[in-house]
């Protein structure tokens, strides 16, 4: 009994089989980057963004000022979202050659040849070329039209998705940008307080704390279902948005701690809203941390000094400060470990730019051994 057209039956379902399910895998990972309305870490986006990284990454530590690094890193998110669709016609055609093959529509290059026309809609080769009639033509031209508008919807899905997401770089740059009018370049929280204090006085900062909010809320909805525009810089290379983030967040934990203003809900609430967005964009890149810690048992990355040095400088500048600095350093201390480590680990990811209190501090060599093991 001869099984050789039984078992190449087998391999030809198997193919095809296979074939389908690279297609299936790569639209899926198209619509859960593109379309998908919440932070979905794709595996396959994330392997093309790590690969352009690795690639962006040799000529970068090569740099020898954080400009010229910069300059470089500019280009990674724009190149890595130009790649992604390459990589996903490619695996598609990829998948759609082998299913040409699985039903008999030629031999492989023949198949890819199929694919290839169908997938960009070119029409120089077709199954009718190959003069292929009944069942397998039939199923080549059913495979030629899915083929050819998988290629459409997915240039017509880039098209769409572009202007989404630099309107949401545009908004997130506006209150970054206004923030170096209120906080110097590079931004700090001691700068913020002390120029609201000499210009509008210290209550024009709760308009400010509300604005922030609306911003982390933004950020939280954009940065999770836009993963590449977290890897956006910005277009002064003194400024990036996590930077701002740290600065508006520092600021208002002094300002609940130790300044002494009656208490306002604004600036509580604003804390709120930027640790938890910033805790959300750590969730979708996989990165771990302490999601209810306490001071003294979870130490933050600034020392007591530093807050004295920082409660110096206000109280040069005319700030009223609270009497009992113990206290103060407590309540600050308390809100601060709620964003420590999320606000470093995004700091470090993005590679942003000098500036107090965020990229400024150096990661231990324990966590800095565990960054480079995690998902990107």
């Amino acid at each position: 009994m001869n099984i050789q057209p039984l078992l190449d039956l087998l391999l030809r379902i198997a193919v095809f089989l296979a074939g389908g399910a690279l297609v299936v895998y790569t639209l899926l990972a198209a619509i859960r980057t593109f379309v998908l309305p919440r932070g979905d870490n794709v595996g396959l986006t994330r392997i093309v963004f790590r690969s352009v990284f690795s690639i962006f990454n040799i000529p970068g530590s090569k740099a020898k000022t954080y400009y010229e690094r910069d300059r470089i890193m500019a280009l990674f998110a724009p190149i890595s979202l130009l790649v992604l669709p390459i990589v996903w016609l490619i695996l598609i055609a990829l998948g759609y050659t082998l299913m040409y093959w699985a039903i008999g529509a030629g031999t492989f290059y023949e198949a890819f040849k199929i694919s290839g026309s169908s997938l960009y809609t070119l029409g120089f080769f077709t199954v009718d070329t190959l003069g292929q009639t009944g069942l397998n033509g039939l199923g080549a031209t059913v495979l030629e039209l899915s083929e050819a508008t998988i290629g459409l919807g997915l240039v017509a899905l880039l098209i769409s998705y572009l202007p989404t997401m630099y309107s949401a770089f545009s908004k997130r740059e506006t209150l970054v940008t206004m923030l170096e009018v209120r906080a110097d370049s590079p931004p700090s929280p001691i700068v913020l307080i002390t120029r609201a204090h000499s210009i509008r006085g210290l209550s024009y900062l709760s308009e400010l704390w509300q604005e922030w909010e609306v911003w982390f809320s933004e950020i939280d909805e954009s940065h999770t279902s836009l993963g590449p525009i977290n890897f956006f810089r910005s277009p002064q290379p003194d400024r990036s948005w996590i930077t701002a983030a740290g600065t508006v967040l520092d600021a208002a934990a002094l300002m609940s701690s130790v300044v002494n203003v009656p208490r306002t809900p604004e600036a509580q609430l604003c804390i709120r809203a930027g640790f938890v967005a910033l805790r959300h964009i750590c969730d979708f890149f996989g990165i771990p941390y302490d999601p209810d810690p306490h001071f003294p048992d979870h130490p933050i990355s600034i020392t007591r000094q530093e807050f004295d040095e920082a409660c110096a400088e206000l109280s040069a500048a005319g700030v009223p400060l609270k009497e009992d600095r113990d206290q103060a350093w407590q309540d600050f201390a308390g809100w601060r470990v709620n964003y420590d480590t999320v606000l470093l680990e995004l700091a470090d990811l993005t590679m942003a730019p000098y500036a107090m209190w965020s990229s400024d501090r150096g990661v231990q060599d324990s966590r800095s051994a565990r960054r480079k093991r995690r998902r990107f």
